[in-house]
C-alpha cells in the first residue's frame, strides 16, 4: 500500500478523514462489511459508522485494533488522522482569513477610490495583496483607521467651500498617494541657501516653455526638492501640495490646467511654502486648492512669494512706468526683453487689474 504523502503549509481544498480510507478497505475486502468489522474489533457498529462518516476520530486504541484486523499499521492510521486534523484546521483558518479580508475590503471600498488605484496599476485581483498595498499607500496599520485618518486630513489640509464640490474620499486618496510616492523618490541633498538660484533656473525654463514639466522636475530634483505629478481625481480641485518627505521637501501637483502661467505660479507658490513655512515647521503640510478661496496667512505669504519670484516688485514698477498701455503686443515685447514668458506677464496684468476674463491672443499653453 502506498505511503500517504503530505506537503507542509499547503492547504487542500478539503480535508480527507481516515474514515474514507477505512470504508474503501471494507468495500475492497471480500466478505467484510461494517457490522462484521465492528464485531471483530469489538466496538459498537454505530461508533464505527460515525468514524467512517468522519464524525469521530480514529483513536490510538482503534488504530491498534484496525492494524490487527486489516494489516494496516496503527502508525499509518494515526498519521492519517493527524494530517486530517491539521488540514481541517488550516481550512478553517483560511476561511476565517478570507471572511476577514472580505470585511476589510468592504471598508476599503467605502473610503478608497479603488477603481482609480486599479487603473493606475497599484492594485491587482489579489485581495490580500491589495489590502496590504492600500494600507501602505494610506500609511495605516488597520483599514478601520481610514475613517479617522480621512477626518484628520480634512481638518489639516482644507475646509469645505460652498462654491466648490469636493469629494473627501478622492482628496484623501490623492494626498495619500503623493506622500507615498514621495517616499520612494531619491533626490540630491537640499540646501535653503540655493533657493534663489533655483528660482532663477526655473524662470529660464518657464520662459523657454519646452518640455516644461519634466525640466522643472529635473531642476527641482537637482536642488534637492522632490517633485511629483499625480493625476487628479474627480472633484479634487488641487493645484499643489507641499510637505517634508524624509530629508527633503516635496512638491506634488495635478496639472489641472495645461497653462504655463498657472503651472509657474503654483511651483513658485509651493517653493514659497518650503522657504517660508516648512523651514521651521517640518511637520506641516500645505494643500493649495485654487477654487476653495482659502486665504489664511500662509497662503497669502506663499502667493506674495510666488509673485515676487516670477516678477519682482521693482521690475513690475519699471514695466508700468515704461509701458502705460499693456496690450498683447506690448506684453510679448516685455516678455522678450526681460526673459519672462508673456503668459506670466499677462497673468500679472490680469491680477493687478482684476480682469481675468480679458480677451487675448497670447498662447498660455504649457509645452
Amino acid at each position: 500500500m502506498a505511503k500517504m504523502e503530505t506537503k507542509n503549509n499547503i492547504t487542500p481544498a478539503q480535508a480527507t478523514h481516515p474514515g474514507e480510507l477505512l470504508k474503501d478497505e471494507i468495500d475492497a475486502t471480500p466478505g467484510l462489511n461494517q457490522r462484521k468489522l465492528a464485531k471483530e474489533i469489538d466496538v459498537q457498529p454505530s461508533l464505527l459508522n460515525e468514524i467512517i462518516k468522519g464524525k469521530r476520530p480514529i483513536t490510538a486504541d482503534i488504530a491498534i485494533l484496525l492494524e490487527k484486523v486489516l494489516g494496516i499499521s496503527a502508525d499509518y492510521w494515526m498519521r492519517f488522522q493527524s494530517q486530517y486534523e491539521i488540514d481541517a484546521a488550516r481550512i478553517k483558518e483560511k476561511n476565517i482569513k478570507k471572511i476577514n479580508n472580505i470585511a476589510q475590503w468592504s471598508t476599503i471600498k467605502e473610503y478608497v477610490p479603488v477603481s482609480y488605484f486599479r487603473r493606475k496599476g497599484y492594485l491587482s485581483d489579489d485581495i490580500e495583496g491589495d489590502i496590504r498595498e492600500i494600507k501602505t499607500i494610506y500609511g495605516v496599520e488597520d483599514v478601520n483607521s481610514l475613517a479617522s485618518s480621512l477626518s484628520d486630513q480634512r481638518v489639516a489640509y482644507y475646509r469645505k467651500s460652498t462654491k466648490s464640490k469636493v469629494d473627501d474620499k478622492n482628496m484623501f486618496a490623492w494626498s495619500s498617494l503623493a506622500l507615498f510616492e514621495a517616499k520612494k523618490q531619491k533626490v540630491n541633498s537640499f540646501d535653503y541657501s540655493r533657493l534663489d538660484e533655483l528660482c532663477e533656473t526655473l524662470n529660464a525654463i518657464f520662459y523657454e516653455n519646452v518640455d516644461t514639466p519634466e525640466r522643472v522636475k529635473t531642476a527641482l530634483n537637482q536642488y534637492g526638492i522632490k517633485m511629483l505629478l499625480i493625476d487628479k481625481l474627480e472633484k479634487t480641485p488641487i493645484d499643489g501640495f507641499s510637505f517634508w518627505s524624509d530629508n527633503n521637501p516635496a512638491i506634488a501637483m495635478t496639472l489641472r490646467y495645461n497653462r504655463i502661467d498657472n503651472f509657474a505660479f503654483t511651483v513658485m507658490h509651493e517653493i514659497g511654502h518650503i522657504d517660508l513655512h516648512l523651514r521651521t515647521e517640518k511637520d506641516k503640510q500645505f494643500m493649495d486648492l485654487s477654487s476653495m478661496q482659502r486665504m489664511d496667512k500662509y497662503e497669502t505669504q506663499a502667493n506674495n512669494y510666488a509673485q515676487e519670484k516670477l516678477i519682482p516688485t521693482d521690475l513690475w514698477q519699471e514695466i508700468l512706468n515704461n509701458h502705460p498701455s499693456l496690450n498683447d503686443d506690448t506684453i510679448r515685447a516685455i516678455g522678450d526683453q526681460y526673459k519672462i514668458h508673456p503668459a506670466i506677464v499677462l497673468g500679472r496684468v490680469c491680477f493687478e487689474t482684476d480682469s481675468y476674463a480679458r480677451k487675448t491672443t497670447i498662447d498660455k499653453k504649457m509645452k
